[in-house]
């Protein structure tokens, strides 16, 4: 009975949370695709289309959008897409993670058979061992070019989205703000853009306050704005025509192009704006769940819209003079200046879907090597989706600001956004076609279906769009040229780095010849080695080796690699191995992070890190004679469990600043001179202060090997005493021999990223006074 009685409120909270999100849902994702009826129709009717001022044209192109809504968002993004999640994540780099981690399509050489068994690498209970090998699989993995091909059509996706995040901001405002010039006859369009400009920087100002803070103040707005227009078109239905409900019927499309012809396919790029958002349902899918932007857009946002365009057709059907400015025209007297600020709000609101959308895209791209490295917030301490870039937003509203200068026209920056939009929407078809074959596991015929259905749809919008790259649809092309190339050069330079690391790995021979004391002096202390290996010594090492006469106690090489997959449960997320015999003392461990996870803090990887390899040498002596662990000198990693490591036999307590015996712990193997030198930059720096002490100790009941034993309190002194991060500040040149291309892409562009992007130590939290860097020159 207690149970049954539990089950209610579990229940409750559950759709609680799934209509809170619905609601946030509102101001983040719907914006954009709900200001839409601010100028479709002026779009639609720019060109040469003008000429058709009849009752039967109007409802051909009403029909026209009522398809396409329902076809490409209801029935494409609702219905299918948003089933493609990558574990709550959406977006285009999101498939191609999927298709990454089920077809052995990524570039970089850096997969492992553990990252196969992680919990989140396979979904719908599909592994390695059971997935089909199909011979169209076969071919993308042998065929480099293709994998190749394939990455750069991802890309030019990711940055038709970032295209979408600066021309939404533009043509929303700018649109809703135009309105003045209605009632304000004498407002000129300076005036409007200066207007609209200022609009803007306060909404990107507003940017780092988060994207839930946003949600919750944006939601009420659109939620007004689509109840308002819904109303109103209502209202234009009664008032103008009734007889609008026919055009819903696909005869007035077949109608329409027998009539206009060529005009009326022109025209598609401007009815095309009518579903300009919708990919952003997808991209934003990681802030909320895809139940609850379902219950949005079928409960509300669906019928809102139909409603609006179709009192819209029903106005312009009897007022064809004031088609250019027909919606605010729509609007009745008593009711025009409340309705003109919710629209201007829903306007600003517009803008925040295609921005986060864009900041998730940026963060996949990041994570999974293809974008400079760039400072992300997480702005909520609870959904790790919710995040803000600074610079990207910088540089999108630098960028929205010179179009709607450039431009002062929302027919112009209408085909620019129109193409922009298709190509994403586009992309996203063809990756969902192989996602189709090689995730679902699904029949090709199948694939085909969904190919046909809504990429011929998609490339006959695709193709009215092209014809007017000369008229503003050059924007988004160029800013997609200018990620794209910045893309796919830190790609290819993160990649020809590794290999080069690869390639140049120090020899376990040349190791062990130098004996366990590496032929210099071992000090106290722990030397994090970071490297972006994940087998094999990397060749600073040696460089570090012959330069300095002196090296830590216990040497860890650490290599933090980001794995295709949203997230890595904590309790997966380390793997520890040994590099050389043990009393080398060094071993090294392979921190994984999915593109959605949040990095700790120094002080708690260091804990973790060292309760961690404690563990793995527990581990190692029990399990000595079973196949866990390979025999040989730099043998297999083995995955230390969270839940497994909280019972290990050492002891981690808080160190008490007063307490003598740490402070004599931490400073015994430290000169004078360093002792001042620490105390002195503790008092310039407050914050380091602040830092979490911990000491670890083993207990004298545990019994264990002798040599378990030492190499414990080896591990205990050396990390008492202190962590030193060692990392290398690498200048990567193109050999003399190479092409005049590479040299380029190699000494110029990607140096200039690396020199104008943030380090590798600020990415990685690591702090200023323990960094050791070792300068090194790549000729790749």
């Amino acid at each position: 009975m207690d149970e049954e009685r539990a089950l209610p409120p579990r229940a409750n909270v559950k759709y609680t949370q799934l209509f809170l999100l619905a609601y946030q849902s509102f101001g983040v994702v719907y914006g954009d695709l709900s200001t839409s009826p601010l100028y479709v129709y002026k779009s639609a009717f720019a060109g040469r289309l003008h000429n058709y001022k009849d009752e039967e044209t109007i409802f051909g192109v009403l029909s026209l959008i009522f398809w396409t809504i329902t076809l490409i968002p209801l029935l494409k993004y609702v219905l299918i897409v948003l089933s493609a999640d990558d574990n709550g994540e959406g977006g285009t780099f999101a498939l191609y993670s999927l298709l990454c981690r089920h077809a052995k399509f990524s570039l970089l050489p850096n997969q492992q058979a553990a990252d196969e068994e992680l919990s989140t690498y396979h979904r719908n209970g599909l592994t390695a061992r059971n997935v089909v090998s199909s011979p169209l699989k076969r071919f993308l993995e042998k065929h480099k070019k293709m994998r190749t091909c394939l990455l750069l059509i991802v890309l030019f996706g990711a940055c038709m989205v970032i295209g979408d995040g600066v021309l939404t901001p533009a043509i929303s405002v700018l649109s809703s703000i135009s309105g003045l010039q209605v009632r304000a006859r004498n407002l000129n369009d300076g005036a409007v853009v200066i207007i609209a400009c200022v609009v803007l920087v306060g909404l990107f100002a507003l940017q780092h306050r988060g994207t839930q803070k946003v949600a919750f103040l944006f939601a009420p707005v659109v939620i007004i704005w689509l109840s308002c227009i819904g109303v109103l078109g209502l209202y234009n239905i009664i008032h103008w025509n009734p007889a609008v409900y026919q055009a819903l019927s696909p005869v007035y499309i077949y109608k329409f192009f027998k009539r206009t012809g060529k005009d009326g396919w022109i025209s598609l790029g401007g009815i095309l704006l009518c579903i300009t958002g919708t990919e952003a349902m997808f991209a934003d899918l990681g802030h909320f769940t895809d139940a609850s932007i379902r219950v949005a857009f079928v409960g509300f946002i669906y019928p809102c819209l139909v409603l609006q365009y179709m009192g819209q057709a029903a106005f312009i059907s009897k007022n064809f003079s004031y088609l250019p400015i027909s919606f605010y025209e729509s609007i009745p007297n008593p009711v025009f200046w409340p309705l003109f600020v919710v629209a201007t709000l829903a306007a600003i609101v517009a803008s925040q879907a295609v921005i986060s959308a864009t900041f998730s895209i940026v963060k996949q791209c990041h994570a999974l090597g293809c974008f400079p490295r760039v400072k992300i917030v997480h702005t909520s301490r609870w959904i790790y989706g919710q995040i803000y870039i600074p610079e990207i937003n910088w540089i999108l509203m630098v960028l929205c600001l010179a179009v709607t200068i450039g431009f002062r026209d929302t027919t112009l920056i209408g085909n620019a956004y129109g193409i922009a939009c298709i190509t994403v929407m586009f992309v996203t078809t063809w990756l969902m076609t192989l996602v189709i074959i090689f995730v679902w596991q699904k029949s090709v015929i199948y694939a085909l279906l969904f190919l046909i259905c809504f990429g011929s749809l998609e490339a006959f919008y695709l193709s009215s769009s092209v014809m007017k790259v000369a008229q503003g649809g050059w924007v988004p092309l160029v800013l997609s040229f200018v990620f794209m190339f910045v893309m796919y050069v830190w790609h290819y330079g993160t990649r020809r780095k590794y290999l080069f690391d690869l390639q140049n790995k120090v020899s376990m021979k040349w190791i062990l010849t130098l004996g366990p004391s590496l032929g210099i002096v071992r000090v106290p202390g722990i030397g994090l080695i970071y490297s972006e290996l994940v087998t094999g010594v990397p060749a600073i090492f040696s460089h570090f080796v012959t330069n300095l006469p002196a090296f830590h106690q216990v040497l860890v090489f650490v290599c933090v690699k980001s794995v295709p997959v949203p997230f890595v449960p904590p309790e997966e997320r380390y793997l520890i191995g040994r590099i050389g015999p043990r009393t080398y003392r060094m071993y090294r461990c392979i921190v994984r992070y999915g593109y959605k996870d949040v990095p700790k803090d120094e002080d708690n990887f260091e804990n973790q890190l060292v309760m961690s390899i404690a563990e793995f040498i527990q581990m190692e002596a029990e399990d000595s004679g079973s196949a866990s662990y390979d025999s040989s000198l730099d043998g297999r990693m083995a995955v230390i469990r969270t839940s497994e490591a909280s019972c290990s036999r050492l002891l981690m307590r808080e160190a008490n600043e007063n307490s003598n015996d740490y402070s004599t712990t931490i400073r015994s193997s430290k000169s004078e001179t360093l002792q001042s030198l620490q105390s002195l930059y503790e008092q310039e720096s407050p914050g380091l202060t602040r830092r979490r002490q911990v000491r670890f100790e083993l207990p004298q009941q545990v019994q264990c090997d002798t040599q378990v034993r030492d190499e414990l309190l080896a591990l205990i002194e050396a990390k008492n005493t202190g962590v030193a991060y060692v990392m290398g500040h690498s200048y990567i040149k193109a050999r003399k021999t190479s092409s005049f291309l590479k040299k380029f892409v190699i000494d110029v562009a990607y140096s200039f990223l690396r020199k104008n992007c943030r380090g590798p130590a600020v990415a990685l939290n690591i702090p200023h006074i323990s960094l050791i860097e070792v300068g090194m020159i790549y000729y790749v």
